[in-house]
């Protein structure tokens, strides 16, 4: 690789042993992708905080030093953890606090959280805990090189965001942190920013459920490369394109899209493709919206429901308000549980707007952090849960060996309340 020569001494030890392993690293990461060079970053999110068996017995033998240079800087040297270079955060981890007695989850685990979060926190890394960065104020500018982890953020960040930024892992995040620095490859180059693909829709999607079924079904189609959206769709919101991102990243590999007129860097559908010659375009209509449906709703047999799940992405403040509207005097199912999950930020507003109230008082759960499929829980003797998310269906099977049945908000409330699965498509 060539480095500069700011990047050469960090290297050589200039910044401390830290730094040097961070910077080795990131050269090895670099050579093996055959990378020339490195970017600049000051805008990082990884996982530092989230508790493991390995990561508990480094901490119980060697302390929180260790711990990092071995699982964040693949490591074994000893050294201080200096603060971080640049503005960096912790996205979702374990469940919290707020889960005991709820979730059923280590309660080491979540003091050994506590502890880390103390120590990075007096290391510079902000702790959002969340896979929404983009809803508590971390907003990366459009142009902008990132290091960002989880696949949905990632997707969001250089789609809708018009960052930059590959789907990280928890090692190059944390040199990242330390260095300012990434290998400059993939999306960070203007010539894997192209569509690849072009899917022509013409069903109407409007609502939340069918942004996430197009979600799926292009993230089938293309898999790892770059769809181009056009056809019959609705003004999407921030929480629709979250969920369709998040679908397409979960049945595929997609970390860029582009919808023409609405992402950044897709003014029209030649600009996507930065090109006048467009590629055949690939049918959306009624059959493969129903077919997409009936895939995701294929894990699920039992019509008794035990567990549903809202929030994942975690929930914008307005689902939770849409959650707690349909909640509103109504009681769960005795023998079902509701959890909704959103960043602890926003969890805040949902306190102050009455909204946690309402859907407690109904018998659900407002948790913030994590999630199931992060954490690996569930309530206690699931067996079939329902969700509005496409990701969360698509994972939480193979995760926790469970049914799973995906339909709207209200068709997940409904369940709640009824302990049975009654949705469908309309």
């Amino acid at each position: 690789m060539k480095l500069t020569d700011d990047e050469k001494a960090m290297l050589d030890g200039a910044e401390g042993p830290a730094v040097a392993a961070a910077m080795d690293l990131l050269v090895r990461y670099g050579e093996a992708l055959d990378c020339e060079h490195l970017c600049d970053v000051r805008n990082v999110a990884g996982t530092m905080t989230q508790p493991s068996p390995a990561k508990a017995k480094l901490v119980a033998e060697h302390g929180w030093d260790k711990a990092f240079a071995v699982i964040n800087l693949d490591s074994d040297a000893d050294f201080d953890v200096p603060p971080m270079r640049v503005p960096t955060c912790q996205l979702q981890h374990g469940f919290s606090d707020d889960s005991v007695g709820i979730a059923p989850y280590p309660k080491q685990y979540v003091e050994l959280q506590a502890d880390a979060e103390s120590f990075y926190s007096r290391k510079g890394v902000n702790i959002l805990a969340t896979c929404t960065p983009y809803q508590v104020g971390n907003l990366p500018v459009r142009g902008e090189h990132v290091a960002w982890m989880e696949s949905s953020a990632v997707v969001y960040a250089n789609s809708m965001l018009g960052a930059r930024t590959n789907c990280e892992g928890g090692a190059s995040t944390g040199a990242a942190g330390l260095t300012g620095k990434i290998p400059c490859w993939g999306n960070h180059l203007d010539a894997n920013r192209h569509g690849t693909h072009l899917i022509d829709v013409d069903v109407a999607v409007e609502d939340f459920l069918d942004w996430g079924l197009l979600g799926y079904f292009a993230g089938d189609l293309v898999q790892e490369e770059r769809p181009v959206v056009v056809g019959a769709l609705g003004q999407p919101e921030l929480v629709d394109l979250k969920h369709f991102g998040a679908a397409a990243a979960s049945s595929g590999g997609v970390e860029l899209y582009h919808i023409p007129g609405v992402t950044p860097e897709a003014p029209t559908v030649e600009a996507a493709f930065r090109s006048s010659k467009l590629p055949e375009a690939v049918h959306y209509g009624h059959r493969e919206r129903r077919a997409t449906y009936e895939n995701l709703n294929s894990q699920g047999n039992r019509a008794e429901v035990d567990f549903v799940l809202l929030g994942c992405p975690h929930a914008s403040i307005d689902q939770v308000w849409r959650a707690a509207r349909a909640l509103e005097g109504r009681r769960l199912n005795s023998g079902t549980q509701l959890w909704i999950m959103l960043p602890r930020a926003l969890k805040v507003v949902a306190d102050r707007s009455g909204y946690t109230e309402t859907i407690e008082r109904a018998g659900g759960r407002v948790l913030t952090d994590s999630c199931p499929a992060m954490s690996r829980s569930a309530p206690e003797g699931t067996r079939v849960f329902a969700t509005d998310s496409a990701k969360q269906a698509h994972y939480l099977p193979a995760i926790l060996g469970i049914e799973a049945w995906f339909g709207t908000l209200e068709d997940c409330v409904d369940a709640a309340v009824t302990g049975r699965w009654t949705g469908e498509l309309r």
